[in-house]
């Protein structure tokens, strides 16, 4: 055995040791990257679902935005105001007041109120099904067409299809706006958790081709709109629309509604 070789191998081994540790020891100071610990105690706050309803990319995006003071502290509707108010004390700033929103289908037109012009059998997709002649088989062509893109695109389990069309459970629905983005005919859109009063159509027909297509079809009568004493209600090509910033949930609109599409 070589004695001689086996210390100048050791020597060298150690020796390209030592010259790595220094160099990554000296890199890791020359290239550090300084972390803003109030977005480090933000992401840590946030709920980590990433799901984009903020409209940032991902929670850390979000952090970064609070952080920076480019997004409030309330800009998570999955945290809620729970989760506001603790980012509201890593900031240094005043809770600001969350209105709880949920996401809402506007159509009821189930299978017993519509009727199907022909029997469709092809891909089950919303996105295709829009596409196919009348834009699907049910006789509303404004109307759910049941094929769940939303739900699939729910990541809290929030919707279900249930007797042809889309329903959302308010309790688990966290406001995060991707079913909003997934449904092609624009059927959903965010209100307040606790509105009272909202319009369960879509349809844009006139009143004899709507109630032709659904029984419980919007037909732009305006009934709704001379009872609403606070002006909540427009109707626009033959639909009525109901301002929730204006709503206080009186019920005129429902008791005057012959088709009974406000709830």
């Amino acid at each position: 055995m070589n004695i001689s070789a086996i210390l100048t191998a050791v020597a060298v081994v150690g020796g390209v040791g030592l010259f790595l540790g220094v160099f990554l020891g000296v890199a890791g100071i020359l290239f550090k990257v300084e972390v803003d610990e109030k977005e480090e105690a933000v992401l840590g706050a946030l709920p980590g679902n990433n799901c984009g309803g903020c409209g940032f990319p991902g929670c850390s995006g979000l952090a970064a935005a609070i952080a920076k003071g480019e997004a409030p502290v309330n800009a998570c509707p999955v945290g809620g105001e729970a989760v506001g108010k603790v980012i509201a004390q890593i900031m240094g700033v005043e809770a600001e007041e969350t209105v709880r929103m949920t996401a809402f289908v506007k159509c009821a037109g189930t299978c017993d109120k519509t009727t199907q012009n022909y029997e469709y059998s092809g891909v089950e997709d919303c996105s295709m099904i829009r596409f196919v002649p009348d834009g699907g088989a049910k006789s509303c062509s404004h109307g759910c067409l049941g094929y769940g893109n939303c739900m699939k695109a729910c990541p809290f389990g929030a919707i279900s299809i249930k007797d042809g069309i889309a329903v959302v459970d308010k309790e688990k629905c966290k406001a995060c706006g991707k079913c909003v983005a997934a449904c092609p005919k624009n059927l959903i859109e965010l209100i307040p958790y606790d509105a009272k009063c909202v319009v369960t159509c879509s349809s844009k027909d006139r009143g004899p081709v709507a109630m032709k297509a659904c029984k419980s079809a919007c037909i732009g009568c305006g009934l709704c709109v001379k009872a609403c004493p606070s002006e909540a209600i427009t109707v626009t090509d033959f639909h009525a629309h109901i301002d929730q910033s204006k709503c206080t949930g009186c019920g005129a609109c429902k008791e005057k509604c012959p088709k009974k599409a406000i709830v």
